[in-house]
This record gives C-alpha cells, sequence and structure tokens, in this order.
C-alpha cells in the first residue's frame, strides 16, 4: 500500500503557523522564538517529515557540501579539528568532503581542481605550502584557511604560534636551562617559520646564548624527531633542552634518545607543541604547548558558513590564544660536567 508523503504544509498545520515560518525554522533555527522552534520541531517529529536536501540546494543553487584539503590525512593532528568542523557543519546540513593536498604529484593543481569543480559551495585548507596564485580564480567558492594561513587577505583561524614558542623557552629558562636547542618543521612552512622566530626571539629577549649548530631541521613527523635526535647524540656539547616545532617529533625523539639510555627530564628536558593525544601517554608525559584544535575547527565552519550565506569571499581572520601544559619531560639541566 502506498504511503502518503508528508508535506511542508502537514508540518504547517500541525504546528499552527505558516509554511513560510516552518522552511525559516528549519534552515535558521536561531532566528524564531523558542516556543515556535519547539512547536515545528514537535510537528516534524510528529508527521515523520524529511526536508528534500537535494531540491534545497537546487533551488538555492548549491551542493551542500564542503571540501577540507589537509597535506597528510594520516596525521593525527587534524583529528579534532574535522571533529570541529563536522560540528558545526552537520546540522547545518552540509557533507564534509576530505582531501589529501599530497597525494598528487602537484598539490596547487589539485588545489585549483576543487576550485572549479562545483563539488562544493567553500572550502577549507589546512596547507599553508600551496601557492596564492592557485587562488586567483574568478567566481571561486570561498575558502578559509586553518591553522596555517597565507601572505594574502584570505581569512584564517590561527593560534598565537610565536607566543606558544616564547612561553616554551621561558619554561626552561625558568627552570635554570641556558643551553637551549630547537627542532624545526619543514622549511618554507609559514607554523615553522613563525615558531622558529618566536624561538629566536625569546632567545634574545632572555639573553641567552643561541647556537645555530642546536637548531635542527624537522619536517613535523615522529621519524624527523627520531633523526635529530641521532643528530643530538652525535654533538660533543649538547644543549641541555630542546623545544620542538611539534609534538610528533617530539615523541619520535624521545623514544629514540630513552632506548639510548638519556633519561628525560634528568639529562634532557623536551618540550613539545600541539597538545595531540599521546603528549600525555608518553613516559613521561609530554609538557607542550596546547592548540584548542577543536575549537579552530568550529570557528573555521562557522566563519566559512557565514561566507557561503552573505556570498562573500572575504572575511575576517582570528588569532586565538594558546595554552601551556605542563607535563614531567621538563625539569632542571642536569649537573654540569665537570
Amino acid at each position: 500500500m502506498d504511503r502518503k508523503v508528508t508535506t511542508i504544509q502537514d508540518v504547517a498545520r500541525a504546528a499552527g503557523v505558516s509554511t513560510a515560518t516552518v522552511s525559516r525554522t528549519l534552515a535558521k533555527p536561531s532566528v524564531v522564538a523558542k516556543t515556535t522552534r519547539e512547536a515545528v520541531l514537535t510537528a516534524v517529529a510528529e508527521t515523520g517529515y524529511r526536508v528534500n536536501a537535494t531540491a534545497s540546494n537546487l533551488r538555492r543553487q548549491r551542493t551542500g557540501s564542503v571540501i577540507v584539503l589537509l597535506p597528510n590525512i594520516a596525521n593525527p593532528f587534524f583529528a579534532q579539528i574535522l571533529a570541529g568542523l563536522a560540528s558545526v557543519l552537520t546540522p547545518a546540513q552540509y557533507g564534509m568532503l576530505i582531501a589529501d593536498t599530497q597525494s598528487g604529484p602537484d598539490p596547487d593543481e589539485r588545489l585549483t581542481h576543487y576550485l572549479t569543480s562545483g563539488q562544493a559551495d567553500g572550502l577549507v585548507l589546512l596547507d599553508g605550502t600551496l601557492s596564492p596564485e592557485a587562488l586567483e580564480i574568478p567566481g571561486r567558492p570561498p575558502v578559509v584557511m586553518a591553522c596555517e594561513w597565507m601572505g594574502r587577505d584570505l581569512p584564517s583561524v590561527r593560534v598565537e604560534n610565536g607566543r606558544g614558542a616564547a612561553m616554551a623557552v621561558g619554561h626552561l629558562a625558568r627552570l635554570g636551562h641556558r643551553a637551549i636547542g630547537h627542532v624545526t618543521g619543514p622549511q618554507g612552512n609559514v607554523l615553522a617559520e613563525t615558531r622558529l622566530k618566536g624561538f629566536r626571539g625569546a632567545m634574545e629577549a632572555i639573553g641567552l646564548p643561541l647556537h645555530e649548530e642546536w637548531i635542527l631541521e624537522g619536517d613535523f613527523t615522529m621519524d624527523s624527531g627520531a633523526a635529530a635526535a641521532r643528530a643530538w647524540l652525535t654533538m660533543e656539547d649538547r644543549p641541555t633542552a630542546l623545544f620542538f616545532a611539534s609534538d610528533e617529533m617530539a615523541a619520535g625523539f624521545m623514544g629514540l634518545v630513552q632506548r639510548a639510555g638519556i633519561r628525560v627530564p634528568q639529562d634532557l628536558s623536551i618540550v613539545g607543541f600541539d597538545n595531540i593525544e599521546i603528549a600525555q601517554h608518553l613516559s613521561p608525559a609530554l609538557t607542550t604547548i596546547r592548540q584548542p584544535r577543536t575549537h579552530i575547527g568550529v570557528r573555521a565552519a562557522e566563519l566559512l558558513l557565514s561566507m557561503i550565506e552573505t556570498g562573500t569571499r572575504t572575511g575576517p581572520s582570528e588569532v586565538i590564544e594558546v595554552e601551556f601544559i605542563p607535563g614531567g619531560s621538563a625539569g632542571p639541566p642536569p649537573p654540569a660536567r665537570s
């Protein structure tokens, strides 16, 4: 037996409101009064009404999708950001498509493809290594950057990276360390450059000696942290503390030096950046700088939806505070060798 399809008129009659009010409530529940919203949502539940998202998107000439481009889909750092994005996009009836900028031969070509494919109403970029010229496409959808940013008028949501580096150096200095090194992120990456600049500035401000040979290059991965550990172990004059541009590198470094018999923090103090999930499961727990990654995702999604709704490609940028997270990996320097 055929089942009668519930219409928006049925919902309006059950709620005692107009069809326009039903449409407004379902599209933007925050703009209607609480009692009206509750009446409409109750009527929707009782009648079994289902919104035809496809038809609605066709009328508005929208896809109902947002593309998130990130540089390494396997990196656990992005998990909380994606969760924050989804917590805003899903209730707004937007699907989230995730793509890896580094999975093809030319990341800029992949960005251009997604900007011109018509697959999404907007994009969230988490890769600051992409070329700004790739965004020079007339009529492209709105784009918001999260965590990273480009040297152009592009809305972004990010944290105080330089401030976080200064907090790490300041903590180590207060513990008594004067020989402090740094393991950087990849060359050309805006996060790595900003954290390195913050490290240099903090060392200078405190009046600590800056040894260029104690600045080791990494790429945000555990493997590069392990490589930095091997380099540190070969040094005759080693720094007694290291600030890492990412927790992953700190974890890779810590594991290798501990296997080599180095005690953390008795022989070497370590401070990371990001506060990823593994940080508090290391032994000892990692002292680090927290990025509120879920909040970054939430704010990026809210900004993007606002741009989509208003039909603009410009918007404000937001810089969020970082937080110092104490752990057991940083302590006073070891006694000077005689």
